[in-house]
């Protein structure tokens, strides 16, 4: 049997020849979004760990731009839709469309067949559109009167939530936002990427295009490395003394959360949780996970998946202030 050290050390010489391919892409799309490292990181940890990205956010944020960025750099395909309240299903998902020439049916696939797609504000859809997205995000694939359609390899979904404007909407459910793997808060510039994003965007000319740097194939190949990369038993147990402290934070010694907290993580969390961390460790070209890649994965990991209680609310407590109480109370190993 190999020894972890040399196993470990095998796994990072392949995780730092495979990962190469992510300092062309992020390079890539620096040369046109501005700071906004939180929003980039994590969409490339979710396409790393093959999990969808919730990103909440104020308009003006740039995340339409980077999520087509991203796309292009890596040479994928890109599709954008709208959500709004009369959105239907069909127009995700697409159609059978029958052609009176040749007297037979063929399939319009609508946008959700990308390789990247940005589904904004998707709170603003009824919950058939919401759930008709969800189930292709959960099966990877399409039915369209009776015939099963796979989607491509990869296919990440960016969702987008307003979170200032409500009227109109449709808000996810839990359960359902839970399929997300990562939620992503992506937050104002700097005062000094700002003027960066200024005097690069005030143009009325078109910005410079972006180049291909990658393949989606290198995704697939990342994805199998990623798999193999090692996570201690200790940390393993970290992970599932984060979740568990969620669901029974009086055990975890926060006896003063227990009537805040209704629902905990569940099981997809820890899971979640550890591929994130995989990902992380990747992009840092390491063949092994560390606390560190728990604690910096761990906040987008669980923000969406703590639901508290209307007292929490009462007391202005959210799930983002005690989802940081558990990482401050468990024990790093």
């Amino acid at each position: 049997m190999t020894a972890p050290s040399t196993r470990v050390a095998e796994i990072t010489k392949r995780v730092e020849g495979e990962s190469a391919f992510l300092r062309d892409v992020s390079a890539e799309v620096a040369r046109v979004l501005v700071g906004q490292k939180t929003l980039l990181d994590g969409m490339l940890t979710g396409l790393l760990a093959d999990g969808h990205v919730l990103l909440e956010g104020v308009p003006g944020l740039a995340k339409s731009l980077a999520v087509e960025t991203l796309a292009r750099a890596l040479g994928g395909t890109f599709r954008r839709i709208q959500f709004t309240p009369d959105l239907l299903p069909t127009d995700l998902l697409g159609t059978h469309v029958y052609n009176p020439k040749s007297g037979e049916w063929t399939v319009r696939e609508g946008p959700v067949f990308a390789n990247f797609l940005l589904a904004d504000e998707i709170n603003r859809a009824p919950a058939k559109v919401q759930s008709a997205l969800l189930e292709a995000m959960q099966e990877r694939q399409v039915s369209l009167a009776g015939e099963t359609h796979a989607l491509p390899t990869p296919f990440l979904v960016l969702a987008t939530q307003n979170p200032v404007e409500q009227e109109g909407t449709y808000p996810l459910p839990e359960a359902q936002v839970d399929r997300f793997m990562l939620k992503v808060v992506v937050g104002y510039p700097t005062k000094d990427e700002e003027r960066q994003i200024v005097v690069r965007m005030a143009k009325t000319a078109r910005n410079a295009t972006v180049s291909q740097v990658a393949q989606p194939e290198q995704i697939v190949a990342a994805r199998r490395v990623l798999d193999e990369i090692y996570v201690d038993e200790r940390v393993l147990t970290y992970v599932l003394e984060l979740v568990f402290a969620t669901r029974d934070p009086a055990d975890a010694g926060l006896v003063d959360l227990a009537p805040l907290i209704m629902y905990g993580a569940s099981p997809r969390a820890s899971i979640a949780l550890t591929q994130a961390a995989r990902a992380r460790a990747f992009m840092e070209g390491r063949g092994f996970v560390t606390p560190h890649d728990i604690k910096s994965v761990g906040m987008s990991v669980l923000r969406h998946r703590v639901i508290t209680t209307y007292e929490a609310e009462a007391e202005g407590v959210t799930s983002e202030d005690v989802v940081q109480r558990v990482f401050d109370t468990v024990p790093v190993p």
